[in-house]
């Protein structure tokens, strides 16, 4: 993966395979430049057999592969860059996944275009699950509540649909560039 945007868009996809209605990632760069991302899912969670070996690239349960990389990467990436990785589940409650990278070290990827990728789980799940995001930096803090957004709309319009993609593309720049824009990492 080039940055952890792409990261958090193959991570989010378990989440939506296993079932999740609500999808939480929450992004923190402290003061000491190290970055926290969080990816919090309501779906099926995992087995405590499958949570132990779920960090190797040879497990995984997809049927169309035998190989997951999405977490074992995320791992990989997290320790490379002087951080940690945990990840706990419990079968019928969900999953939590934290990542810390310390954005100071040369193995660090790039956050990347999260706008972009936020924007594209919006519009590739225009109906379900409903995802929030909150972000915070030294700059400041934003969120953004799909759940807030179908309130409004009402719940038979989709997001894909062209007028409500323009107006969450700006509402999403529109929250998350103070707080995220230029270089970040």
């Amino acid at each position: 993966m080039r940055d952890l945007s792409l990261h958090l868009l193959d991570l989010v996809q378990n989440s939506i395979t296993a079932g999740a209605d609500l999808i939480t990632i929450r992004i923190t760069l402290d003061g000491q430049k190290m970055l926290t991302m969080e990816l919090i899912d309501d779906g099926r969670g995992m087995s405590p057999e499958l949570l132990k070996r779920v960090t190797s690239p040879f497990a995984t349960t997809r049927t169309t592969r035998k190989v997951g990389l999405g977490i074992p990467l995320m791992k990989e990436n997290a320790e490379k860059a002087g951080g940690s990785f945990h990840l706990e589940s419990q079968e019928g409650v969900g999953t939590r996944l934290t990542a810390v990278m310390d954005t100071g070290n040369i193995d660090c990827l790039p956050l990347g275009d999260l706008e972009g990728t936020l924007l594209s789980l919006m519009l590739t799940n225009p109906m379900h699950p409903d995802f929030l995001f909150t972000g915070e930096t030294p700059k400041g803090s934003c969120s953004f509540d799909t759940r807030e957004v179908r309130a409004a709309l009402g719940n038979d319009i989709p997001f894909n649909e062209p007028s409500v993609a323009m107006w969450l593309k700006e509402a999403l720049h529109e929250e998350m560039n103070p707080i995220f824009g230029g270089v970040l990492l």
